[in-house]
């Protein structure tokens, strides 16, 4: 099986070829831009800015600082231009100016296929659309519409059809529709004749034999050739009259068409319909279609039209174009040509023809061969594409206004201009989305998603059902379970788990060949046109293990859309797994095959809002795809080479690879491989990326295998839930519709507790009135409501914190007047404590509790306190860090020369760099020579070992750390650099502190509990263990469902799980029962017979409560059941008084808003019903919009008054207002 994230790292990959050397670089992705747009020249051709090559920079930030930092892990892009001047007379070149210009920062994918911008990790969907080619189709419904429509990768559509009328007209751009033969004459065809020629069959008629009326002049019959005298027109339908007079004129053969062919009927009748006669007319009137100005010449007409169809810059095929165009007309015009050519068009209106008079097919425009996958890099390449014409009008322009001499490129190019375009794009673009990262599937799910929507795409109103659909061609392709449910149900889907993208942006799926009836191993990976006409079988027939031979006598195929019974020596190919058909995620259910599919659809998207729990714990019943995910989705370690554990904690791992796969000396850096894990940081939903090592010190390992556990993962395993004892019965009406109960255990062993931190931003700002501070001292705060604060008033790690404790003290200067310069002055020169300040500390939001995990200060380089303990404290961290690279470096040094050189014999003397001796001529490199020199300290002569491969190594060796030491000793005093010029922040903002809040959150009643089935439920009751019912043996059950969930919703693999989930507990046996080849029913039996349970699996049950049995036997077994994202704690939310609108000074909604609960019409009703007229004039006044009412009300509650009489709401205001702009002048008349 491929790697699963190969889809997005490779196309980056493809886009940047950053590892190619500039001469060897592909004319695609980055360089493909440059080369498209330049060179760029002035109106007058004067100036001429050359592209040469590019290079990227290193990145300025590793991806977790930036993360931390808030800003772009991005790599600067370099251009070396080249700006050439030349003599305006003579054309000749006077100067050239070559420079390496800066020209972006360009976002750089992480080696797990996501981006960070601005601190947040993103990831770009790949965009399912159109592909660009030729579509025929017909249109019914009263009279049919023949179509055939021109689809470019860039430019104008072209749409050729045949209605009612007969005539073949073209539609350009939705503009007005002209006949073709008016195309043709403006194209070059400018006679009946060419035209009927070029387009249909002529044949050599003989006058006397031909029938009357059957056939038409396919050239003009000259009287007069000399003089040009016509007789006949071309196109002349051939009566008697007609053929008398060519018998009498003596003509005995001419060029005819078959005039009562319907092929010909069309062309005729076009011309018939088509006013315009001649060339000259014809240019015209198409220059004024297309562009609604009549031409000035013909010369003008030809050039543009020729332009408008031929040129490729305005009617861009593409590789993928051309390829599809070839393909479905049937002819050879080279891959290079990506623009349309005539021949190109006339095939287009002959094919057309044909589909008319029913000798060609319609196409399928849902079929995946004609539709394509733009990924990352294509996307990345059009917004390039976009920055450099808007780059190339700018350049223009200054190339125009700049005085003589003085250009150079660096003048010319405006970096801002490309960077804000390529950022708009990561930003603000529909495919480039806000990673989900719940849990690994998740976060590799989102990877491999695919996206019909976005630019250039469909929209989830007009698109029909017919796009959204299962479709033949998605088998092996695109997953038909995995989409989700609502309005976008069809449009997003999911790649395969065995398929790939090829370089044209086709979906290919693998299958094995099949020869006279046996399997070879051979392998092809075809797309869907490459599938066409070939019989393929699927992976589950009969097969001999040994030979390969189909052992069925008749086997079903897929062909042609159809599903036939064939001979095996009719078979071609045949299916390399029969899991090539479902995702990822739907890949992971556990008997698919016997669940309904919209169930397997929910059980697919909520194992992706599985939450990764505290203490994880692997299926018992699995498919043998947990450790594939978990594997690609990069959540766990992975050692990249084999070796030994020489050292392990919680936070890195360093392995000793084995000495062969070490070549010793051939790169230094392999002298030990380094992990570093993750430890609680927080993902984009709140949730927790944690790793744990698995190996101890001393352990052998292989490349491949797994040292530390991720989140949602065991032993290398995808574990997101847990494996419960569940029974399937009633239980006292507590688990009706949907609901669960739970037993009390589940909370006491911390079955589902799971951990989540929550980010805390405060932004301390410049004002008007002068800068925000951040300070313990808080205008009228208690000394307890402070004494988790530190001294400079950020929280401490380790705090408790509940709703509405300080995270930060902050205050910020109120007054009504600004201050002057002078004053500013002062306060600057002596931090006079203003006296007008006003709390504005960060709380904790309501709801909201746990402990400080940690604290990140982000501050502009200032003189303030807190700025400079943070910077003295980065600058510890900053040379700590160097020092120990700098340790590893030297160990790492001594460790691989010790090895090349222990018990070899020096030839010369080896000084220090001092002069002293350290080894003489003749002696023996031994521990104590290295204990006491440091090989870097020491000048090794020419020749000191015999062996010059051996002097070669270590000297390379010598370099190689040399060279590492310098790097590390460059990004100390960077890093320093950076900590004395302060961090980036926005404008106007001062510091930003980041607070992390942790909270341990166990189960309870309203939390969201799943299957793998798409057997969701709501928790309603955690009973206790004692009133749970139980087994024979006295074991309580879990988890008790709803036996009524089961049958009318037909996901029946949930019982077969809960069955063999329970022999596979009491064997202690973990099962792999991968999708559509996994245990039948006969197998699942057996399992229970070997574990002495029931073979029905149903045993009789007590009530914990009496004590007494159930009176029929309860489906018991072990189920896996996930807890979701969709949390009680984060869904409650109540309001007391809260903040109102300011347009329509009614109470905000929604707990973001700390809204409050909408009273809307239908509850209005419901209060007029009951007549309850005093609560609702309350509702809908002074508990809504009405603001005098409102403030009188609190003043009387206050002075203990009666309540004062409700006014007239805002919204009456709005509604006379409303009234008055229609001229209705609406008086409110007091009595």
């Amino acid at each position: 099986m491929p790697d699963l994230l190969v889809v997005q790292v490779e196309s980056f990959r493809q886009f940047l070829q950053e590892k190619v050397p500039p001469q060897k670089r592909k004319a695609e992705g980055l360089e493909g831009v440059f080369r498209e747009n330049f060179p760029i020249e002035d109106v007058h051709g004067k100036y001429s800015l050359e592209y040469l090559n590019y290079r990227i920079g290193a990145p300025k930030s590793t991806p977790d600082e930036a993360k931390k930092k808030n800003l772009t892990y991005s790599v600067p892009v370099w251009a070396t231009l080249r700006l050439v001047r030349k003599a305006e007379e003579t054309g000749k070149v006077e100067a050239a100016i070559e420079q390496e210009v800066y020209l972006c920062d360009l976002p750089y994918m992480t080696d797990w296929g996501t981006f960070i911008i601005n601190g947040i990790e993103r990831v770009v969907v790949n965009q399912l659309h159109r592909s660009p080619g030729v579509y025929y189709e017909i249109e019914t419904g009263g009279v049919p519409t023949y179509r055939a429509m021109l689809v470019p990768y860039r430019g104008p559509w072209i749409e050729f059809t045949i209605d009612g009328s007969k005539m073949l007209g073209v539609t350009i751009s939705k503009r007005r529709k002209i006949p073709i033969t008016r195309l043709l004459r403006a194209l070059g065809y400018p006679t009946v004749s060419d035209i009927l020629k070029v387009l249909l069959d002529v044949e050599e008629i003989e006058v006397a034999k031909a029938e009357p009326d059957r056939y038409a002049l396919a050239e003009d019959v000259f009287e007069d050739k000399e003089a040009g005298v016509v007789m006949f027109e071309a196109g002349t339908r051939l009566d008697e009259d007609a053929l008398e007079t060519l018998k009498s004129h003596g003509v005995k053969k001419v060029k005819a068409i078959d005039a009562k062919n319907i092929k010909n009927e069309v062309i005729l009748a076009t011309l018939k319909q088509d006013r315009i006669k001649d060339e000259k007319s014809a240019l015209g009137n198409i220059y004024r279609t297309l562009r609604y100005t009549p031409p000035k010449n013909d010369e003008e007409a030809r050039n543009y039209i020729e332009s408008f169809f031929f040129d490729p810059t305005k009617f861009y095929l593409g590789k993928v174009g051309r390829y599809k165009l070839n393909f479905r007309l049937n002819h050879n015009i080279p891959m290079e040509t990506e623009g349309l050519t005539k021949e190109d068009l006339i095939t287009i209106v002959k094919k057309l023809l044909l589909l008319y008079v029913g000798e060609e097919r319609e196409d399928d425009v849902d079929d995946l061969a004609n539709r394509r996958v733009r990924r990352v890099g294509e996307l990345l390449y059009e917004q390039f594409r976009i920055s450099l014409l808007r780059l190339a009008r700018v350049i223009k322009e200054r190339m125009l206004l700049e005085r003589e001499g003085n250009l150079t490129p660096k003048k010319l190019v405006n970096p801002r201009l490309v960077t804000s375009s390529i950022l708009s794009f990561f930003t603000g673009e529909r495919l480039s989305q806000f990673l989900d990262q719940t849990n690994p599937l998740s976060e590799l799910t989102h990877k491999r998603r695919l996206s019909a929507l976005g630019k250039g795409g469909l929209t989830k109103e007009t698109a029909g059902f017919e796009v959204r659909d299962v479709h033949p061609s998605h088998y092996g392709r695109l997953c038909p379970i995995e989409t989700p449910e609502g309005q976008n149900i069809g449009l997003i889907t999911s790649l395969t788990t065995y398929a790939q993208i090829d370089e044209l942006g086709f979906i290919k799926t693998p299958l094995l060949k099949v020869k006279d009836g046996h399997i070879t191993k051979e392998m092809v990976e075809l797309t869907p046109y490459e599938e066409e006409g070939y019989k393929i079988a699927s992976a589950d027939i009969p097969i001999d293990p040994k030979t390969g031979k189909i052992l069925a006598e008749r086997v079903w195929v897929r062909h042609k859309g159809g599903y036939p019974l064939v001979k095996p020596e009719e078979v071609d190919f045949i299916d390399v797994s029969p899991r090539q058909v479902v995702s990822p995620s739907a890949s992971l259910i556990p008997f698919l095959e016997h669940d309904d599919a919209n169930r397997a659809l929910m059980g697919c998207n909520m194992q992706r809002q599985a939450v990764p729990l505290l203490i994880t714990e692997p299926p018992i019943v699995g498919t043998g795809m947990e450790a594939k995910v978990a594997r690609d989705s990069g959540a766990v370690l992975v050692a990249r080479r084999s070796g030994i554990v020489r050292y392990v904690d919680s936070r890195k791992i360093i392995i000793e690879p084995e000495p062969d796969t070490a070549k010793l000396g051939k790169l230094f850096e392999e002298a030990v491989d380094e992990y570093d894990l993750v430890k609680f940081e927080r993902s984009n939903q709140n949730t927790t990326v944690n790793q744990r090592p698995l190996v101890r010190i001393g352990q052998k390992v292989k490349k491949g295998d797994i040292l530390a556990d991720g989140p949602a993962t065991y032993q290398g395993d995808l574990a997101l839930g847990k494996n419960l004892l569940v029974a399937f019965a009633p239980w006292f009406g507590h688990n009706f519709e949907d609901a669960i109960i739970v037993s009390e255990r589940v909370l006491k062993d911390d079955v589902f507790t799971s951990l989540h931190i929550l980010e805390f931003q405060v932004e301390v700002r410049e004002t008007k009135l002068g800068p925000e501070e951040v300070t313990r001292d808080l205008p009228n705060v208690s000394e307890e409501a402070l004494k988790n604060l530190d001294e400079n008033g950020i929280v401490r790690i380790g705090a408790e914190v509940k709703p509405d404790d300080i995270l930060v003290g902050k205050v910020s200067p109120k007054g009504e007047r600004e201050l002057s310069p002078e004053e500013r002055l002062i306060y600057a020169i002596f931090a006079e404590k203003a006296k007008d300040v006003r709390d504005t500390s960060k709380r904790v939001p309501p709801g909201v509790q746990g402990v400080i995990v940690d604290v990140i200060v982000l501050s502009r380089r200032k003189a303030d306190p807190l700025s400079l303990k943070v910077s003295r404290e980065k600058r510890k961290k900053a040379e700590e860090r160097a020092e120990e690279a700098k340790k590893v470096v030297r160990d790492r040094l001594k460790l691989v020369l010790e090895r090349l050189l222990i018990g070899q014999k020096a030839e010369k003397t080896i000084k220090t760099k001092g002069g002293k001796i350290a080894i003489r001529s003749g002696e023996t490199f031994d521990e104590k020579f290295f204990e006491t020199y440091f090989p870097l300290d020491l000048d090794f002569p020419n020749g000191f070992v015999s062996d010059l491969e051996l002097e070669g190594k270590c000297r390379e060796v010598l370099y190689e750390a040399d060279m590492m030491l310098q790097k590390i000793e460059e990004r100390r005093k960077s890093e320093i650099e950076q900590i004395d010029r302060g961090d980036e922040l926005p404008p106007g903002v001062l510091q930003l502190i980041k607070v992390y809040v942790a909270q341990k959150r166990k189960l309870q009643v309203g939390d969201k509990l799943s299957g793998r089935h798409g057997n969701k439920g709501v928790v309603a009751k955690i009973a206790p263990c004692e009133d749970m019912p139980f087994l024979e043996d006295g074991t309580p059950v879990d988890i008790v469902l709803n036996p009524l969930g089961v049958p009318s919703r037909m996901n029946v693999g949930q019982i077969l799980e809960t069955i063999l989930g329970w022999a596979g507990k009491k064997q202690g046996i973990y099962y792999a029962t991968p999708v559509f080849e996994g245990m039948n029913i006969e197998d699942i039996r057996k399992e229970l017979k070997k574990a002495g349970l029931p073979e029905n699996g149903k045993v009789r049950l007590r009530d914990g409560r009496t004590g007494e049995y159930f009176e029929f036997d309860v489906t018991v077994g072990y189920i896996y059941m996930m807890k979701l994202i969709h949390m009680v704690e984060d869904k409650v939310h109540a309001r007391a008084i809260g903040p109102y609108s300011l347009i329509t000074q009614q109470p905000v909604g929604g707990k973001s808003h700390f809204g409050g609960q909408r009273f809307g019409e239908m509850e209005v009703w419901a209060l007029e019903a009951y007549g309850a007229a005093y609560a609702l004039q309350e509702m809908l006044t002074v508990k809504s919009d009405d603001i005098k009412g409102r403030n009188h009300l609190y003043q009387s509650i206050i002075k203990g008054e009666e309540p004062p009489e409700p006014g007239l709401p805002a919204s009456f205001d709005v509604l006379l207002k409303e009234l008055r702009g229609l001229a209705l002048d609406v008086i409110i008349e007091t009595e």
